[in-house]
């Protein structure tokens, strides 16, 4: 699916409808370059999921859990992680398994990471817009892909 966001609020609706077709453990691998608008998409998540608190770039921090919404929604930001070993005290695996919804901003850094079934998306500009393109590697999330 490729869809062309014209504005920010764009990015945030698009957002809000991964949120409205997310099951429990639904993982999304958000890529692309920096201001691409992953942290974006990832604030219209947590608005679509009903999340209170502030959805922020977990650059620092790692890993963020939004747990104010209809489901939980684990937020991760791998781009300042170095190495695999580093991914084993985030615990994201274990996140990824505990009903939620899991987005891992720079996830194509550490591919390994993600189970066999997962989402892509892919968010880089075009002139002056953007531009998002959402795969599935797998049924499971085959099946929320064709839901939005």
């Amino acid at each position: 699916m490729r869809l062309v966001l014209h504005t920010a609020d764009d990015t945030h609706a698009l957002g809000r409808r991964l949120a409205a077709a997310a099951r429990p453990d639904t993982v999304v691998a958000l890529v692309g370059d920096l201001g691409a608008g992953k942290t974006s998409l990832s604030q219209g998540v947590g608005a679509g999921l009903g999340v209170t608190d502030p959805v922020v770039s977990p650059t620092f921090v790692m890993v963020q859990v939004h747990d104010s919404g209809r489901m939980p929604m684990f937020h991760a930001d791998l781009y300042r992680v170095e190495s695999a070993a580093e991914l084993q005290h985030l615990g994201l695996e274990e996140m990824m398994e505990d009903g939620g919804v899991t987005l891992v901003e720079w996830a194509d850094r550490f591919p390994e990471l993600l189970p066999d079934d997962h989402l892509v998306l892919r968010l880089s500009h075009e002139g002056d817009h953007r531009v998002a393109e959402i795969s599935a590697t797998g049924p499971w999330h085959q099946a929320i892909l064709e839901s939005l």
